[in-house]
C-alpha cells in the first residue's frame, strides 16, 4: 500500500487529495473505496488488504478529511462536490470501469457518480439508502463539530467506541486501528480528530429533513448490493426492501450485531463483499 497525492479543482482553486492505492496499478479491474462522514480511507485497510488480491484498491480520503486538504468554503461540504472530485479522481487515474465501495456518505457518493453515468459496474452501498430519516441525521449532528481534545490515544479510542458503536462487535487491535488513522497530535501532545470540524457548518443551518434521493436511485443502471446492519436507524428495513424493487433492483444482506454502519472489518464481512464483488 503507498499513500498517494493528486490535485482536484474546485470552484475557488485546487485543493490536494490523499488516497491509499493497494495492488497493482496495471491490474485488470479497480475497486474505489470510500467512507464515511467524519472518517477517512484507512477504515478500509482490512477490506483492502483482502481485495487487492483481486484488483486495484483505491481509498480516498475525502476532502476535509484525513490527510486531504480542508476546503476553503465550508459550504461547498455536499454531495455535489464530492461527486465531482470523485469523478475527477477516476479520470485523472484514468479508470474506464470500476467497482465502488461505500460507506454511509461514501455511499452516497457512489450513487451520484453511478447515476452520472460514470463506469460503474458494480456498487457496494454500506448501511445507505436514497431515504434517509431526519431523526437519524438528528443524531449524526449531535456529534458534529464539536472541537474535542483528548489527552491520550487511549482517550481518543474510547471515544470511537462510543460514537461509532454501530460498527459492530470490533475487537481491540481494530478499535486501536481506527483510532491511530482518526486523529493527528498536536504541539502540546493532545490529540484531535482528523477531519475538519467546519463541514457541520451546513448542516446545523436550518431545520433538519428527510433526504430523500429516490430519483437518484431510479437513474442507477448497475448492480447494487447493500449492506444494512441489522439495527441500524439510518437505513431503515423499510428502504431497503424499497431498494430491491425500485431502479437497479438491488441485493439486500443484514449484518447481525451493527447499526449504523458495519466495519468491513470482520472476515464474514470482507467475505460478503470480496465474493460478491468478483463472482
Amino acid at each position: 500500500m503507498e499513500i498517494r497525492r493528486i490535485q482536484i479543482a474546485g470552484p475557488d482553486g485546487d485543493y490536494g487529495l490523499s488516497y491509499a492505492d493497494w495492488g497493482s496499478s496495471d491490474a485488470a479491474r479497480t475497486i474505489v473505496c470510500v467512507h464515511g462522514l467524519t472518517r477517512n480511507g484507512r477504515d478500509f485497510d482490512h477490506l483492502a488488504m483482502v481485495l487487492q488480491d483481486y484488483a486495484r484498491v483505491i481509498c480516498p480520503d475525502m476532502v476535509g478529511r484525513g490527510l486531504s486538504d480542508p476546503l476553503r468554503d465550508p459550504e461547498q461540504y455536499a454531495l455535489p462536490t464530492y461527486v465531482a472530485h470523485m469523478l475527477q479522481l477516476l479520470e485523472q487515474l484514468e479508470l474506464r470501469h470500476v467497482d465502488w465501495v461505500g460507506t454511509s456518505m461514501g455511499g452516497l457518493i457512489g450513487m451520484g457518480v453511478a447515476a452520472s453515468g460514470a463506469p460503474i459496474s458494480r456498487l457496494v452501498l454500506n448501511d445507505i439508502g436514497p431515504f434517509i430519516p431526519k431523526a437519524a441525521l438528528g443524531r449524526i449532528n449531535t456529534h458534529l463539530g464539536l472541537s474535542l481534545s483528548f489527552a491520550s490515544l487511549e482517550a481518543l479510542e474510547a471515544h470511537l467506541r462510543e460514537v461509532h458503536a454501530g460498527f459492530g462487535p470490533l475487537n481491540d487491535a481494530e478499535w486501536r486501528h481506527l483510532a491511530e488513522h482518526s486523529a493527528s497530535r498536536r504541539e502540546d501532545g493532545t490529540f484531535r480528530l482528523s477531519y475538519d470540524q467546519r463541514l457541520a457548518e451546513p448542516m446545523k443551518r436550518g431545520p433538519i429533513a428527510d433526504i430523500d434521493l429516490w430519483p437518484v436511485w431510479d437513474q442507477i443502471r448497475c448492480s447494487v448490493l447493500v449492506l444494512r446492519g441489522a439495527q441500524s436507524e439510518l437505513l431503515l428495513a423499510a428502504t431497503a426492501e424499497e431498494m430491491t424493487r425500485r431502479g437497479p433492483g438491488a441485493e439486500v444482506v443484514a449484518i447481525d450485531g451493527t447499526g449504523h454502519a458495519p466495519a468491513l472489518m470482520a472476515k464474514d464481512q470482507i467475505a460478503i463483499v470480496r465474493d460478491w464483488l468478483v463472482r
